[in-house]
């Protein structure tokens, strides 16, 4: 990583859990990255900033080798990581740039996500916004319907000067 990126803190997780959260993160950082290694229990991956359950949209391509597809939604209650379920044996990768995550105007992020489905795989790109101008001091990370397996590991990293 450049030296312009701080580690804030790190999850491993000893035993599946519904949701990994951070929160009270400092505002002294210009930008955010979230990198996420998962097995999830089946169910799509999502986070949501400060709980807040509405105000977010999204545009998003995805491919799986085969086919590419593409959407958008509106007036969401959260933003998706991966759209398939990729059961508790199937790895993933996920990142997640928040930008201006500390000013007041609306919160946009860039998500990528990948991961394998023994050997078929699946990869989203995804711009995200959230409708809300107050600071994002927390993330949550969920698994829709399921939770996350253990091994599991999550780092949000501050970016400074960006």
């Amino acid at each position: 990583m450049a030296t312009t990126y701080e580690k804030i803190a790190t999850t491993t997780l000893s035993s599946s859990t519904a949701t990994i959260t951070f929160s009270s993160i400092s505002s002294a950082y210009t930008d955010l990255r979230l990198v996420l290694t998962a097995t999830a229990s089946g169910g799509t991956k999502f986070l949501k900033f400060n709980s807040s359950a509405t105000g977010y949209s999204n545009t998003y391509i995805l491919g799986d080798g085969s086919s590419a597809t593409s959407g958008r939604s509106t007036s969401y209650p959260r933003l998706d990581l991966n759209s398939q379920d990729s059961g508790s044996s199937t790895p993933s990768l996920d990142t997640v740039d928040i930008f201006s995550y500390a000013g007041s105007t609306y919160k946009t992020c860039l998500i990528e996500s990948s991961h394998d489905l023994n050997g078929s795989g699946q990869v989203m790109r995804e711009v995200g916004l959230w409708s809300n101008t107050a600071a994002i001091t927390q993330i949550d990370l969920s698994v829709a319907g399921n939770t996350w397996s253990t091994g599991t590991t999550a780092t949000l990293y501050g970016i400074l000067k960006a």
